[in-house]
């Protein structure tokens, strides 16, 4: 029969006549001006190769075929088999291009895999076999209209063709360009993807489309789809890492290079490149703000606190903006203080605790080795914060065992060690500072690791000069 079509992007209609022969020459013009606009296939991209036959040949096992459009395999490599029934690690025992074994093929061309560690029976047109870590899976996708009937004119139920894969899937239009896909089961597409649509149980096809995005966001509220609409209108073809990174607020590398995004170079307006990550910079200018505030508050609210803990952070962030802390700490223009943050000159104070520790410091600078007792400590009402907070701001030293200090006790310390004999005994060190066992040991500990005093043979000391 005689089949005619309309010309794609543009290209005049070719007429072509299978029984007469007629039309084939224009055919094949046609083809080649199409192949002449194909970019060159990159060899050391990310392999993908969609599976369109497997079989089981005797004393070699499983093999399947496909044709390899990017990318390198080689005898040995491992791989990755994604289809219907989930993922398994395979490895490439041999190769077959063109009936003639060879130990590495390159794009484009037609390849026979000879596969270790899969059955037969576990595979299917459509699986895909994948470089490992490389390519992400999707269920829900967004789609632009390349051609045919607009998406608000086509049946709920359709057929999607994406490389040898059929599926089912159901169409959501956004408007006469736009729709998002729910996929019967995974498959393997990145932004830029062409995908055929097709009436389900005929051979009618609807149109084609292109892929968008493979993560497309909840829609969940009233007007979310007309969003939706409006900003995949702005994504160019071929998918937008700035748009992803938009999208997300902030988005890791390797994720935009699994979607087949470079990063190489700099990132685009209005993103922040920090390690790993992008971030789109109005958000991270609005975390920045919460965050500030939050930490503000943590200040009014407890002033005996050393600030807002990272933890804490976290949460008043929430996802992303969690993962990308240290960059929001650093656009509020705040301090990290041992895993609390504070707003710099925010010292603090002491409160309604000053009195008694004001106290303490009169009784310690007139016997520095005297350290209170816990009844003491409560007699002045100092419990473990507000001990914590007056060493954070110099005011006092704690030493395990609940042993507090000033801070200048450790220099009196070794004073009085200095006009022992070298090496001394803990005892002798004790009787020098005329205190206790409990504050003795406690306070020598501190100078040994402070790099002060060193231990000799049995239980004695000497002074590092």
């Amino acid at each position: 029969s005689e089949l005619a079509g309309t010309g794609l992007a543009g290209a005049p209609a070719v007429v072509v006549s299978a029984q007469r022969g007629t039309g084939l020459e224009a055919f094949r013009h046609a083809l080649d001006a199409v192949l002449r606009d194909v970019p060159e296939p990159d060899p050391m991209a990310r392999v993908r190769l969609w599976i369109d036959r497997a079989f089981t040949i005797s004393g070699a096992g499983t093999v399947v075929t496909g044709t390899l459009t990017a990318g390198t395999l080689r005898t040995g490599d491992r791989m990755v088999l994604r289809g219907v029934e989930g993922e398994q690690a395979v490895t490439v025992r041999s190769l077959q291009s063109q009936n003639r074994s060879v130990t590495q093929i390159g794009p484009t061309a037609r390849v026979a895999v000879n596969l270790r560690g899969a059955g037969r029976d576990a595979i299917h047109r459509g699986d895909a076999l994948l470089t490992p870590e490389s390519w992400p899976a999707t269920e829900v996708l967004e789609v632009r209209r390349d051609r045919g009937a607009p998406f608000t004119e086509v049946p709920e139920e359709l057929v999607v063709h994406a490389g040898t894969a059929g599926v089912g899937a159901r169409i959501r239009p956004l408007d006469a360009d736009h729709a998002r896909l729910q996929l019967d089961h995974a498959l393997t597409l990145v932004p830029g993807d062409r995908l055929v649509l097709r009436y389900p149980g005929a051979r009618v096809v609807v149109g084609g489309a292109r892929v968008l995005d493979v993560d497309p966001p909840a829609l969940t509220r009233r007007g979310d789809g007309d969003r939706e609409a409006a900003r995949l209108a702005r994504i160019p073809d071929l998918g937008d890492p700035a748009a992803e990174t938009v999208k997300h607020g902030a988005v890791p590398l390797h994720r935009l290079r699994l979607l087949g995004f470079s990063t190489d170079g700099a990132p685009p307006a209005d993103v922040v490149s920090t390690g790993q990550w992008w971030i789109h910079a109005p958000r991270l200018d609005e975390w920045a703000t919460r965050l500030r505030a939050a930490v503000e508050a943590s200040h009014e609210r407890e002033p005996l606190a050393p600030g807002l803990s990272r933890g804490a952070a976290r949460t008043v962030l929430g996802e992303p903006g969690a993962s990308v802390l240290a960059a929001v700490v650093d656009r509020a223009g705040l301090e990290d203080r041992d895993g609390y943050l504070a707003v710099p000159g925010r010292q603090g104070g002491l409160g309604a605790a000053e009195q008694g520790v004001a106290a303490l410091e009169v009784r310690l600078r007139a016997q520095p080795f005297a350290a209170p007792e816990a009844h003491d400590l409560d007699a002045l009402r100092l419990g473990p914060r507000e001990l914590a907070a007056a060493q954070r701001l110099g005011r006092l030293l704690r030493l395990p065992g609940d042993v507090v200090l000033l801070p200048t006790a450790p220099a009196l310390a070794m004073r009085e060690l200095a006009r022992l004999p070298q090496p001394f005994t803990a005892s002798q060190a004790r009787q020098a500072w005329g205190t206790t066992r409990r504050v003795a040991i406690p306070l020598l500990e501190h100078l040994d690791a402070k790099g002060w005093t060193r231990r000799e043979d049995g239980n004695r000391r000497s002074i590092v000069r």
